[in-house]
């Protein structure tokens, strides 16, 4: 990938909450974030951060009285705009609220939900259809890995989810590249484990909705990020922003982890 179609893509540092936090503690951390962020440093990057839906209306609040720099995004939504769907929440409930961003196929949800293949395409759409952008995740598991299939199972995953995706729309949605047995082992795939991972999930792409629309596709990687390794992952030409888990729950730990990609993001441009 060139450096020219790199400069192209405006990196994206993402905090995932999971199922931390209620609203009294998502408020007190979105506002020590809102003092340790600089608008103009975070200027060449965007932040999100995706409390649970809980919090959501709790820190749209905050982030927009005290103009935070940061977008408000969740963690999941139902493919469905309404319906008979106990406990789930539909994408226009999230538009309502200022979401911009919305993790879709989280290996959680995958793993532990059952959510399949169809799903995730089906809810990537129905992000689009409503003005939002998706963070579409794909990964291997441990197992996988073992076995040699990660390039197999990243095309499996990226193939279903963009397959008939107009090239227009695709290019404004997120790919996360999440490494299943590095997510909150602290085992982080090196950086060339992860340039190597995004640079197929790319090629996937061009040959599923054309280079073009290949080449202004973010991809993040995620999975045991932390201020020490942000740079050297920044650094790889296909890797084009982070998906912050447990980093992301101290407002400390992940300014540090949006100061460090700062850093990264204005060497590159020089």
């Amino acid at each position: 990938m060139s450096s020219e179609a790199r400069g192209t893509r405006r990196p994206l540092v993402s905090g995932n909450w999971k199922m931390h936090h209620d609203h009294l503690a998502a408020i007190r951390t979105v506002s020590d974030l809102g003092l340790r962020l600089d608008p103009a440093a975070v200027a060449d990057l965007d932040v999100s951060v995706h409390p649970p839906f809980c919090d959501l209306r709790s820190v749209q609040t905050v982030v927009e009285d005290r103009a935070i720099p940061v977008l408000l995004g969740a963690q999941h939504c139902h493919p469905a705009d309404e319906g008979a769907y106990t406990g789930e929440v539909s994408p226009p409930m999230l538009a309502r609220l200022g979401v911009r961003h919305v993790i879709v196929g989280h290996s959680e949800r995958r793993q532990l939900f059952g959510q399949s293949d169809e799903v995730v395409a089906a809810t990537l759409r129905a992000v689009l259809r409503h003005a939002m952008t998706p963070i579409v995740c794909v990964g291997e598991t441990a197992e996988e890995r073992d076995q040699g299939i990660t390039a197999d199972r990243l095309a499996a995953q990226v193939q279903a989810a963009f397959t008939k995706l107009p090239a227009a729309q695709a290019a404004t949605v997120v790919v996360a590249y999440e490494p299943i047995w590095a997510m909150g082992t602290g085992h982080t795939a090196t950086a060339d484990d992860a340039q190597q991972a995004c640079a197929h999930i790319r090629a996937v792409l061009s040959g599923t909705v054309g280079a073009e629309a290949a080449a202004a596709i973010r991809i993040q990687y995620g999975g045991s990020v932390n201020a020490d390794n942000t740079a050297e992952l920044l650094a790889q030409p296909d890797v084009d922003g982070l998906l912050v888990g447990g980093a992301s729950l101290q407002a400390a730990s992940f300014a540090a982890v949006v100061d460090a990609a700062v850093t990264v993001v204005r060497k590159t441009r020089r």
